[in-house]
Protein backbone atom coordinates (compact mmCIF):
# COMPACT_ATOMS: atom_id res chain seq x y z
CA UNK A 1 0.00 0.00 0.00
CA UNK A 2 2.87 2.41 0.90
CA UNK A 3 4.25 1.52 -2.89
CA UNK A 4 1.28 2.43 -4.13
CA UNK A 5 0.99 6.02 -2.60
CA UNK A 6 4.06 6.81 -3.21
CA UNK A 7 3.84 5.85 -6.93
CA UNK A 8 0.30 8.13 -7.35
CA UNK A 9 2.26 11.11 -5.54
CA UNK A 10 4.57 10.95 -8.07
CA UNK A 11 2.37 10.75 -10.96
CA UNK A 12 0.15 13.50 -9.28
CA UNK A 13 3.29 15.49 -8.69
CA UNK A 14 4.41 15.01 -12.71
CA UNK A 15 1.14 15.99 -13.85
CA UNK A 16 0.74 19.31 -11.85
CA UNK A 17 4.68 20.24 -13.01
CA UNK A 18 3.76 19.44 -16.55
CA UNK A 19 0.56 21.40 -16.09
CA UNK A 20 2.52 24.69 -14.62
CA UNK A 21 3.84 25.83 -17.76
CA UNK A 22 0.91 26.29 -19.50
CA UNK A 23 -0.83 28.21 -16.70
CA UNK A 24 1.78 30.31 -16.94
CA UNK A 25 2.00 30.97 -20.89
CA UNK A 26 -1.70 31.62 -20.51
CA UNK A 27 -1.13 34.67 -18.61
CA UNK A 28 -0.94 37.98 -21.14
CA UNK A 29 2.23 39.92 -21.61
CA UNK A 30 1.55 43.51 -20.69
CA UNK A 31 2.10 46.33 -23.21
CA UNK A 32 4.51 49.09 -22.71
CA UNK A 33 1.45 51.48 -22.10
CA UNK A 34 0.23 48.74 -18.96
CA UNK A 35 3.32 48.84 -17.56
CA UNK A 36 3.50 52.06 -17.05
CA UNK A 37 0.23 52.72 -15.85
CA UNK A 38 0.57 50.16 -13.42
CA UNK A 39 3.83 51.55 -12.36
CA UNK A 40 2.38 55.27 -12.36
CA UNK A 41 -1.18 54.04 -10.06
CA UNK A 42 -1.86 56.24 -7.42
CA UNK A 43 0.43 59.07 -9.00
CA UNK A 44 -1.04 62.37 -10.57
CA UNK A 45 0.88 63.95 -13.63
CA UNK A 46 2.41 67.51 -12.99
CA UNK A 47 3.90 70.50 -15.31
CA UNK A 48 6.53 68.78 -17.60
CA UNK A 49 10.29 70.42 -17.73
CA UNK A 50 12.94 70.21 -19.62
CA UNK A 51 15.63 68.93 -17.37
CA UNK A 52 16.08 66.55 -14.36
CA UNK A 53 19.34 66.61 -12.23
CA UNK A 54 21.65 62.92 -12.79
CA UNK A 55 23.29 63.88 -9.22
CA UNK A 56 19.47 63.69 -7.95
CA UNK A 57 18.30 60.19 -10.35
CA UNK A 58 18.53 57.25 -7.81
CA UNK A 59 17.23 55.05 -10.75
CA UNK A 60 16.19 54.32 -14.08
CA UNK A 61 14.09 51.98 -15.95
CA UNK A 62 12.89 51.39 -19.68
CA UNK A 63 9.54 50.76 -20.13
CA UNK A 64 9.89 48.23 -23.29
CA UNK A 65 8.62 50.62 -26.79
CA UNK A 66 7.33 53.25 -24.50
CA UNK A 67 8.92 55.38 -21.93
CA UNK A 68 11.99 55.98 -19.86
CA UNK A 69 11.11 56.25 -15.71
CA UNK A 70 13.70 57.77 -13.66
CA UNK A 71 12.94 58.42 -10.03
CA UNK A 72 14.14 61.25 -7.92
CA UNK A 73 13.44 61.22 -4.44
CA UNK A 74 9.29 60.02 -4.44
CA UNK A 75 8.59 61.28 -8.07
CA UNK A 76 8.89 59.61 -10.99
CA UNK A 77 9.65 61.76 -14.31
CA UNK A 78 8.58 59.85 -17.60
CA UNK A 79 10.21 60.61 -20.50
CA UNK A 80 8.71 59.44 -23.72
CA UNK A 81 11.48 59.43 -26.19
CA UNK A 82 10.64 60.67 -29.45
CA UNK A 83 11.29 56.83 -31.19
CA UNK A 84 10.29 54.84 -28.42
CA UNK A 85 10.36 51.99 -30.42
CA UNK A 86 13.46 51.53 -30.10
CA UNK A 87 13.37 50.90 -26.31
CA UNK A 88 13.72 47.39 -25.18
CA UNK A 89 13.55 46.87 -21.32
CA UNK A 90 16.36 44.71 -21.64
CA UNK A 91 18.41 47.81 -22.92
CA UNK A 92 21.00 49.19 -20.82
CA UNK A 93 21.14 52.88 -21.26
CA UNK A 94 24.14 54.85 -21.51
CA UNK A 95 23.79 58.82 -21.14
CA UNK A 96 26.66 61.30 -21.98
CA UNK A 97 26.06 64.75 -21.09
CA UNK A 98 28.47 67.68 -20.69
CA UNK A 99 26.59 68.81 -17.41
CA UNK A 100 24.75 67.33 -14.22
CA UNK A 101 21.34 67.51 -15.83
CA UNK A 102 19.90 65.27 -18.43
CA UNK A 103 17.64 67.21 -20.68
CA UNK A 104 14.93 67.62 -23.40
CA UNK A 105 16.92 66.58 -26.89
CA UNK A 106 19.84 64.65 -25.01
CA UNK A 107 20.27 61.74 -26.74
CA UNK A 108 20.46 58.11 -24.52
CA UNK A 109 22.58 55.29 -25.99
CA UNK A 110 21.09 51.69 -25.68
CA UNK A 111 23.23 49.18 -25.20
CA UNK A 112 21.84 44.97 -24.92
CA UNK A 113 22.36 43.58 -21.76
CA UNK A 114 23.47 40.07 -22.63
CA UNK A 115 26.01 40.87 -25.23
CA UNK A 116 26.70 45.12 -24.52
CA UNK A 117 26.63 45.54 -28.20
CA UNK A 118 25.46 48.82 -28.82
CA UNK A 119 21.56 48.88 -30.40
CA UNK A 120 20.48 52.53 -30.93
CA UNK A 121 19.82 55.37 -29.23
CA UNK A 122 17.11 57.50 -28.09
CA UNK A 123 15.72 61.25 -28.23
CA UNK A 124 14.63 62.76 -24.80
CA UNK A 125 11.80 64.62 -25.04
CA UNK A 126 9.90 66.38 -22.04
CA UNK A 127 9.90 64.80 -18.62
CA UNK A 128 6.74 64.71 -16.84
CA UNK A 129 6.67 64.33 -12.90
CA UNK A 130 4.47 62.02 -11.35
CA UNK A 131 3.69 62.11 -7.26
CA UNK A 132 1.87 60.22 -4.99
CA UNK A 133 -1.70 61.70 -4.52
CA UNK A 134 -1.99 62.31 -1.11
CA UNK A 135 -4.98 61.10 0.28
CA UNK A 136 -7.29 63.19 3.60
CA UNK A 137 -6.99 61.02 7.06
CA UNK A 138 -9.83 60.26 8.57
CA UNK A 139 -10.58 61.29 12.00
Amino acid sequence: MNKFAAIAATIALAAGLAAAPATYAKQPKLTGEAKLDKMLEGRVAGKPVNCISLGTATDSTVIDKTAIVYRVGSTLYVNRPTNADQLNDNDILVTRTSMSQLCRLDTVQLHDRGSRIWSGFVGLQDFVPYKRVRTASAN
